[in-house]
């Protein structure tokens, strides 16, 4: 048997790296993809498009503006007056937001009233959207509290000194600097394991069945638990070499911490692993020629990584389809991923993904021996 296994692994691993663009192809994607996607993938807003209509042009509105340009949030490309531009910025898209400052801002806030700003924001993107929104609440919130302060400073400091106030030190865990990087950069990982992994096994059998070497092979003495060995080992330690491939990108070059354990990030890659190389297997033996092979593997990989909660969390979800996120292992593994690099977690709090990943493997894996054995039949 294991002679045998062997031939059929050297055969493999043969046909894999024979050719120097499929060499690269195993290798060089899932390193520029992470690098791309680890930048890309980001939910920190800098730079807005911004334009300014001040009506009142005072100091108190300068000033104002002032707190908007000196901050990296915003780039302020135009001042104007004439709000049917703004419109027309807008809509072609040369601003994301505009600030209108209306006459009486400045009268309005000496006399300790409301004074309002006008934000127009194109919503299109919702996400930018509210962020922006939520950045210009903070330097607006800052702004009038700094003249309240001064004010009182000039009538009365001993008001001043007695007036109450909350100050609320954060205290972020695993992520002290918030950066969406670190929230992101194991979500990519996950990813791209599985695009890797689920494309080259979901190939794996159908090529062979498409230019007819299929048959060839199992008229020799070679069974069908080594045929299919044969087919899932290579790709398993390939699995393993890209996937400590993306680690290494994401620790030294994202500066992702990894304060877990390597054993327990190991283990979990490798249960996860076993998971899509069921579903890609089961796939290839599924499809009749590798178009049908590449449609259904997109048709798994778009719902997986949407139901994974890499983007966007899972309890925002409607009910019914947090219920079908259940059925998607890429979201047990984006959980380990991120449970073992920031929080340094291991198997006392990661087991029942560990769990969740052992079952989806022994059942996926059992499917696709099962659906092989009938396809040959």
């Amino acid at each position: 048997m294991w002679l045998r296994l062997r031939q059929m692994l050297v055969k493999e691993f043969i046909q894999v790296f024979r050719d120097k663009r499929t060499r690269f192809l195993l290798f060089g994607p899932p390193v520029i993809q992470m690098v791309i996607f680890g930048y890309a993938a980001t939910l920190d807003i800098q730079h807005v498009p911004t334009a300014i209509l001040d009506y009142e042009n005072s100091q108190v509105s300068r000033d104002f503006i002032s707190r908007f340009q000196g901050s990296c949030y915003f780039d302020i490309r135009e001042r104007t007056l004439d709000r049917e531009r703004v419109r027309r910025l807008v809509d072609h898209g040369d601003v994301l937001l505009a600030l209108q400052i209306n006459a009486g801002f400045s009268e309005q806030l000496r006399k300790g009233q409301t004074a309002n700003v006008q934000v127009i924001v194109d919503a299109s993107n919702s996400n930018t959207a509210l962020v922006s929104l939520g950045y210009v609440n903070q330097i607006a919130s800052k702004f009038a509290k700094d003249y309240q302060t001064e004010m009182l400073n000039r009538s009365s400091p001993g008001m001043l000194r007695q007036m109450p106030s909350i100050v609320l030190e954060r205290q972020p865990w695993f992520n002290p600097d918030l950066r969406s990087q670190w929230f992101f950069v194991p979500g990519v990982m996950g990813n791209l394991v599985t695009l890797v992994i689920v494309l080259l096994t979901a190939f794996a059998i159908v090529r062979e069945r498409e230019i007819g070497t299929l048959e060839q092979i199992m008229v020799t003495p070679i069974t069908q638990l080594e045929f299919i060995l044969g087919k899932t080992i290579p790709f398993f330690l390939i699995g393993l070499f890209d996937a400590a491939l993306i680690t290494a990108v994401g620790t030294l070059w994202f500066r992702v911490p990894l304060k877990g354990s390597l054993l327990v990030l190991a283990t979990g890659t490798v249960l996860y692993l076993f998971c899509v190389l069921g579903i890609g297997l089961l796939i290839s033996t599924l499809s009749a020629n590798q178009q049908q092979a590449m449609v259904s593997a997109f048709f798994f990989l778009m719902p997986a990584i949407i139901f994974s909660g890499f983007a966007s969390p899972i309890s925002s979800m409607p009910t019914w389809l947090q219920f079908l996120t259940l059925a998607d292992p890429l979201r047990y593994f984006i959980v380990i991923l991120r449970g073992i690099f920031l929080k340094g977690v291991g198997f006392d709090v990661l087991w029942p993904q560990m769990a969740s990943l052992a079952i989806f493997a022994v059942l996926i894996l059992f499917a696709s021996v099962m659906r092989f054995h009938k396809s040959l039949d």
